[in-house]
């Protein structure tokens, strides 16, 4: 005869903690000097690996994005700059992929792990703005910022950013408290790494120099030997950069000056309105999602029940406005700055901006923050990403079926890179040396090769570093135009002045995926044997 214990309904109840006591164990490990850590830890290596996963089957088919594959073939040689850019993203891919395999996923991993990093450092920012409860709300937030999710698909000097910024945010926010020797030599170095990312950081820089000139207490900082000890430590820590930049005639500098400056006014102003709607969209994502969280479950069905005026504890207001400051100027200024000087503003600039928006609304201190926001906010983070993993391989088939034909996403750059390897070895039974071609299909090929050759890009007056034009007739090369290519006779130009004793051919490749094939692309193909 079999029994059954039958429990009073209570008892059932507590088998299964409600969305208040989550809530409140949540709040309790994020308020926990000692927990708090491993907690955001946890949280940031959860997103990195979901994230990781759903990018791997969103991106299914196509090829990895000629950012990634460009920060993959800097990083096969440790230079102090590569034409266009400081060396710090080759640097990292470069150890990176010495660690794990040239394949796809390890590029979206590095990504989520890049961005992983940028979300505990940008916790431990918020820690000195607000107390540990809003800084875990300013972590989840950022999460569900798409940069650090859809939009971070691709490495880039960009991402990297996410990592470099934050920690200048760091090192300014502790030198103003501090004031001290070590806390501005922290800043100077901070500030190095940042530089050694992008230029474009200098946008942050001058915006940290203002908002301490700005601050209340800025006399009390400015008096202080951090800010000119941190200026000293940055001249010194970039010195073998500028040294580079001398010994290349100021390449990387004149890149910019080249590639961005347009005349045309209505374009420049479209492009910033551009730019500006662009990022107020991508942050507009965490911030609702956040006021959402903030407001549920509602008291007595007031508007804004997480709006509440007086004093608050829980917000570093003096640290906050340095925040304010920052956000606003780096916000304000590159638009602005872009119509008056005439520069051509890309939507991406603005990926390494915003960051300090969350932290900037939640040390609002009108801002009441209640535990059961926390186990909203990371309830709705866990249930997206979990949908969005569960819909990722008919996400694929959706667009393998409307868009296989569109663009350059599914040109199937890695078969090339395959057959054009096969090509060089057969006739010469060596290592492949060198592809010559423009950078939406040199770096990818570089990528996807077995011999990853070094790239070489046509007509560039910027070069990499990583091979040149004597060299690569030396060695030898692979020379690729791609047919209906805007560029096609530009490159079918310099294959001819440089390429003439190469055999041509005719490459055609087409990608199949889930059984389905995309549009077929023609290469134009020149292979010039080492020099004898």
């Amino acid at each position: 005869m079999s029994t059954a214990s039958i429990l009073p309904a209570n008892a059932r109840g507590r088998r299964f903690p409600s969305l208040r006591r989550l809530g409140a164990w949540l709040a309790s490990r994020a308020g926990d000097p000692k927990a708090s850590l491993w907690l955001v830890i946890g949280f940031a290596t959860v997103h990195a690996v979901l994230w990781t996963l759903i990018l791997v089957n969103l991106k299914t088919g196509q090829d990895v994005h000629m950012d990634v594959a460009e920060a993959y073939a800097w990083g096969q040689k440790f230079l102090l700059g590569y034409g266009k850019h400081p060396p710090l993203s080759g640097w990292v891919a470069g150890v990176w992929f010495m660690i794990f395999p040239v394949k796809d996923w390890a590029t979206y991993a590095l990504a989520m792990t890049t961005l992983g990093c940028g979300l505990v450092i940008c916790w431990l920012l918020a820690l000195r703005v607000v107390d540990r409860r809003r800084a875990f709300l300013v972590l989840v937030m950022l999460a569900l910022y798409p940069i650090f999710n859809f939009k971070g698909f691709k490495y880039n000097p960009d991402i990297l950013q996410l990592v470099t910024l934050p920690l200048l945010m760091l090192a300014y926010l502790d030198a103003f408290e501090k004031r001290s020797v070590k806390s501005g030599i922290w800043l100077g170095l901070a500030g190095a790494l940042a530089l050694m990312t992008k230029y474009w950081v200098l946008t942050m820089i001058g915006a940290i120099g203002l908002a301490a000139l700005i601050h209340p207490a800025r006399l009390q900082f400015l008096r202080s030997p951090a800010p000119w000890v941190a200026i000293a430590t940055l001249a010194v820590a970039m010195f073998p950069h500028f040294l580079w930049l001398k010994q290349v005639n100021f390449i990387a500098l004149t890149y910019a000056g080249d590639s961005y400056t347009i005349t045309d006014r209505a374009q420049i102003h479209d492009l910033a309105l551009g730019y500006i709607g662009h990022n107020l969209a991508l942050v507009a994502v965490p911030a609702v999602l956040a006021a959402m969280a903030l407001a549920w479950p509602p008291r007595r069905w007031r508007l804004f029940p997480f709006w509440s005026r007086g004093p608050n504890s829980g917000v570093n207001v003096s640290q906050a406005l340095n925040v304010w400051i920052v956000q606003a100027i780096v916000a304000i200024g590159p638009p602005l700055g872009a119509v008056i000087f005439h520069i051509y503003i890309k939507t991406d600039w603005g990926i390494p901006l915003f960051f300090l928006v969350p932290l900037a609304l939640v040390a609002i201190p009108a801002v009441r923050v209640r535990q059961i926001a926390l186990s909203n906010l990371a309830a709705t983070w866990l249930v997206i990403s979990l949908v969005v993993l569960v819909a990722s391989p008919k996400i694929v088939a959706y667009e393998l079926d409307q868009k296989r034909n569109e663009g350059a996403t599914y040109r199937a750059r890695s078969e090339l890179a395959r057959e054009l390897t096969d090509v060089w070895q057969t006739r010469f039974h060596s290592r492949w040396p060198v592809v010559a071609a423009y950078t939406d299909t040199g770096e990818p090929i570089t990528f996807y090769s077995p011999d990853h050759p070094a790239p070489l890009t046509p007509d560039e007056p910027w070069s990499s570093g990583l091979t040149s034009l004597e060299e690569a007739k030396r060695s030898g090369f692979i020379g690729v135009c791609e047919t209906g290519d805007w560029k096609l006779e530009k490159c079918e130009a310099w294959m001819k002045l440089h390429a003439a004793n190469g055999e041509r051919m005719g490459v055609t490749t087409r990608r199949f995926t889930l059984g389905i094939a995309s549009a077929a692309t023609a290469w134009n193909v020149v292979v010039v044997p080492p020099a004898k």
